[in-house]
């Protein structure tokens, strides 16, 4: 019987069945990917070649997860998935963003797009992530509309997840502002979560762009989310927190963000207010810029960062309440 890598036609399919295989975020795949492509990292999966670079252990139990997803009917979803019209983005294409890159082998094996990839071919400092609590206050949602339809006025990108509070406040800001936003979904594309925000979503589809690493079909899970919170740092030239508990999901983005040396800005608020803890302690600790108008985003956008890879958050991982996966590839062999 044929090999799921002798099925499918380059390297395009072969992202396309990782997508469906491996889940977000997963540093073995990834860095078996970075090295050896698509289909020789499908051939790796259902063979027994040794893999170079990694322990025979973690080999296994690494092939042991894949393939238990490689079933019969993984090709009819693979078309099924096709049927949906959605675009799709590797690498080797000219629109895929240059700073999902520097995510190394943790960037995304591909991307499924429905709307206006161009938005993804400008610069860094084109583009800012505006994210938050979900149970954001009047207050955090009028700073982030404000803040976001000041980026709107100044021709950047809007970069957010979708979700109610402070994420659903900055997309629709800008939309009201007709500018330009991108939302970074932790499902497939066809099904826009949260389903309160189908119409904000299909909006976005059509005048925006709307991005996922999972292909249609695939439900938002916790561990997605936190996945795709490394996407909304690598995206933009900074990632500004208007709203957010101390241990908000929204948190691992701060620290993506201060890994991959992009501004960090955080809006201050009452001291009364839990919502506004997360951004207080940020700034208090100095992980955070203070941000109260889109000239400090804008600041934060334009600034020349020297790439920075000795950036340290255990403070910030304590504080909050996070464990933050390493980069790095664990079992790789020394």
């Amino acid at each position: 019987m044929a090999t799921l890598a002798e099925q499918v036609q380059g390297e395009r399919m072969a992202r396309v069945a990782l997508s469906m295989i491996a889940e977000p975020n997963d540093p073995i795949t990834g860095y078996v990917l970075a090295r050896h492509g698509g289909v020789e990292t499908l051939r790796l999966i259902e063979s027994d070649d040794e893999v170079p670079g990694l322990a025979r252990a973690d080999t296994l139990m690494w092939r042991e997860r894949l393939t238990a997803r490689v079933t019969p009917g993984l090709l009819d979803q693979m078309a099924q998935a096709e049927r949906h019209g959605f675009g799709t983005l590797i690498p080797a294409d000219k629109e895929w963003p240059a700073g999902l890159n520097d995510l190394s082998d943790r960037a995304p094996y591909l991307l499924w797009t429905r709307g206006a990839v161009s938005f993804l071919m400008t610069a860094l400092s084109d583009r800012a992530t505006i994210t938050g609590a979900r149970a954001a206050t009047a207050y955090g949602e009028q700073v982030a509309g404000e803040l976001a339809a000041g980026l709107a006025d100044e021709e950047r990108v809007v970069v957010s997840g979708g979700a109610y509070g402070i994420e659903g406040a900055a997309h629709k800001s800008v939309l009201a502002a007709s500018g330009q936003t991108i939302a970074v979904l932790a499902g497939g594309l066809d099904r826009p979560y949260p389903a309160g925000h189908s119409e904000l979503l299909n909006r976005i589809g059509d005048v925006g762009l709307l991005v996922s690493e999972l292909p249609p079909g695939a439900a938002p899970t916790r561990h997605r989310f936190l996945a795709r919170n490394r996407l909304l740092a690598a995206l933009s030239g900074a990632t500004v927190i208007p709203e957010a508990g101390p241990r908000s999901g929204s948190m691992t983005t701060v620290i993506a963000a201060r890994e991959l040396s992009r501004g960090v800005g955080a809006v201050p608020g009452p001291v009364t207010s839990v919502a506004s803890a997360g951004p207080n302690e940020l700034i208090k600790q100095g992980f955070a810029s203070l941000v109260t108008q889109p000239s400090d985003v804008i600041d934060l956008l334009d600034a020349d960062r020297t790439p920075d890879r000795t950036v340290t958050r255990p403070e910030v991982g304590r504080e909050f309440g996070h464990r933050h996966p390493s980069p790095g590839t664990p079992g790789r062999s020394l």
